[in-house]
């Protein structure tokens, strides 16, 4: 299935002036830093080797309610973004390469590396406080079938994976997509977290907001047609005959005819097109154009977060060689899901291919959403009014 990028208009120069900046004072990071040495420091004295695994209850219960000691300005600082972009970028945590060691070979040997007392401990503690961070923003979580039900992933280029459509992918585009777009428990918030990008690896963002369909494409794409299968960092064969076709496609109810109310379930890696007719496949074509055409790049830097709003943009990466000499990218996500937006009730008939979440944190209280921004564009002369609609 081919990508939503062309690979000779993949390379776009590294540009975020589109998307939404936060930054955190030099005194907020450090705050979040502290907590989190403080907070490993204490199990590491209270329950020995167990401390070091990031699924303790005891850790998650400290993680839990000390989340609310850090500063109103890192609650603020990681809220959904708040533009029609769907995306935003925080400046910046606090940190320096020396203090997580080489970048791991795979995702398996990050993990063994941060309960390790013989390697440098940084990104154990940074584990935490991307923990902390997600905490103030809303519930973090994990896929039992995904890095061992990790609730915080390292993502880095790992030999032997570097075409195929996953995290561990290097020298192929990889499609933007939906986080997990096959589950109905999907996050709702994307945290990605940057330790290392010596060579500014860009990962791409597009918000379906900002895309032009006809009234026919849309309602085309609302309709469920296909589904969309796991991807291959939850195994393979997956059965077929149970999948439930999903839209591509929806608005809140009411607002069916306005762009800023569209939500967005995609990824066509593992979406069998070819299931579809003709027309689907057109509609879905110029999806992929438009958001092609919409995309921006931004390439993180050391201590920056990217937080993408998975119910409205897709997010993927261009392509880079790795090198395997422990200078390569290295970032760290965490899924999040917000108690104030709960999903379609036509997805609870999901079976999620049998793939279940890993949530150890207590439910967090719904919160106001604050409504998008409004954003004028030009469109060929004419200004286009967006964002006015929050979510439901």
């Amino acid at each position: 299935m081919k990508s939503v990028l062309s690979e000779r208009n993949a390379l776009h120069p590294p540009n975020i002036d589109d998307i939404e900046h936060r930054e955190l004072s030099g005194t907020a990071g450090q705050a979040v830093r502290e907590l989190a040495a403080e907070i490993a420091h204490t199990m590491d004295s209270h329950s020995g080797d167990a401390a070091a695994a990031l699924n303790d209850p005891v850790l998650l219960e400290q993680i839990s309610t000390r989340a609310g000691d850090l500063p109103t300005e890192v609650c603020t600082a990681v809220r959904p973004p708040a533009t029609v972009h769907g995306a935003c970028v925080v400046h910046a945590l606090p940190l320096s390469d020396s203090e997580f060691g080489p970048t791991p070979p795979d995702w398996q040997t990050a993990a063994q590396w941060s309960t390790d007392p013989g390697q440098a401990t940084g990104s154990l503690e940074l584990d935490i406080a991307m923990l902390l961070l997600a905490a103030a923003a809303g519930e973090p979580f994990g896929w039992a079938g995904q890095q061992d039900g990790r609730l915080v992933n390292n993502i880095v280029p790992a030999a032997g994976h570097e075409f195929e459509q996953s995290g561990a992918s290097s020298t192929v585009l990889l499609s933007p997509h939906t986080e997990d777009a096959f589950h109905p428990l999907r996050a709702n918030l994307l945290m990605l977290a940057c330790l290392r990008n010596p060579e500014s690896v860009g990962t791409t963002v597009s918000s379906v907001r900002r895309v032009r369909l006809t009234r026919p494409q849309r309602d085309i794409l609302c309709t469920p047609t296909v589904p969309i299968l796991p991807d291959v960092s939850y195994g393979s064969a997956f059965e077929r005959a149970d999948a439930v076709a999903v839209p591509t496609l929806w608005s809140e109810p009411g607002h069916e005819t306005e762009t800023s109310a569209l939500t967005m379930r995609f990824d066509p890696a593992y979406t069998p097109l070819d299931d579809a007719g003709p027309e689907f496949r057109e509609a879905y074509a110029q999806l992929e154009r438009e958001l092609e055409r919409v995309c921006v790049v931004a390439a993180l830097r050391p201590g920056e977060l990217l937080l993408v709003d998975n119910d409205v943009a897709v997010h993927g990466r261009v392509p880079f060689t790795p090198r395997y000499d422990g200078t390569d990218r290295w970032l760290k996500r965490v899924n999040i899901r917000l108690p104030e937006r709960p999903r379609r009730a036509a997805e609870s008939r999901e079976n999620g291919y049998g793939q279940q979440i890993v949530a150890p944190f207590p439910p967090a209280p719904p919160r106001q959403t604050a409504p998008v921004r409004e954003v004028r564009e030009e469109r060929n002369g004419a200004v286009d009014d967006r964002g006015s609609i929050g979510h439901t």
